[in-house]
């Protein structure tokens, strides 16, 4: 069972109190039903590890052979010199409902698209607070979690994930295009450091402020 946040699955339909667009009864009907139909099928899954920050330059960093140029990435693990590397899934169960209902009720796919995003995200903050609490035994502490495709990094990124996490333990594979199947999960790192830092991650964490999908603050 994920304890989903509707106002969350609310965000991600597009509705919004503050632009006065908020659900129909009918459709609040429909978001519980699809809530308990997803909860049926979902299996979430982590894998994460904990590696060594080189840094190469200013923007440049290596971590477990992956090489990555970002100025973001860099600004989100400046101070850092180790890293969470972490992947996370509730499974190919979501995908199918939703494919299902893509034939037969367009309104329910959307929900169950909307869901599946927000159940993943609970997952990723559950395991985000298992490692805060971990590192916060040695006196350490979490920067936000980030993700590749955020800030101008490559989705090709992934595949650096795959070998070091060997995310198809957990049942995750990639397209050619470097999109995850499932599509419900998530990767990122984690930055370690032992300096205090504002525990935000997702939307807080992202610089893209133009984005559709942006949480209200």
């Amino acid at each position: 069972m994920i304890n989903v946040r509707k106002h969350e699955i609310y965000r991600y339909l597009g509705y919004s109190k503050r632009k006065q667009v908020e659900p129909t009864e009918e459709i609040d009907a429909l978001i519980d039903e699809c809530i308990e139909d997803l909860q049926k099928v979902v299996s979430p899954q982590t894998v994460y590890k904990r590696l060594p920050l080189h840094w190469l330059d200013h923007e440049t960093i290596e971590i477990g052979g992956m090489q990555v140029a970002s100025k973001s990435l860099a600004l989100n693990l400046a101070g850092c010199q180790e890293v969470f590397l972490f992947g996370a899934t509730i499974g190919i169960g979501v995908d199918r409902l939703i494919k299902r209902a893509e034939l037969t009720k367009m309104a329910k796919a959307a929900i169950y698209q909307a869901t599946g995003a927000e159940m993943v995200e609970c997952v990723c903050d559950e395991l985000n607070e298992k490692l805060r609490q971990d590192v916060a035994q040695e006196g350490l502490f979490l920067k936000p979690r980030f993700s590749p495709g955020y800030g101008g990094t490559p989705l090709t990124l992934q595949r650096d994930f795959e070998r070091i996490l060997k995310m198809s333990s957990i049942g995750i594979t990639l397209t050619d295009t470097c999109l995850m199947v499932p599509s419900k999960s998530v990767t990122a790192f984690i930055g370690i450091t032992d300096k205090k830092t504002k525990n935000v991650s997702g939307c807080a964490a992202c610089d893209l402020q133009d984005c559709p999908s942006r949480k209200e603050s």
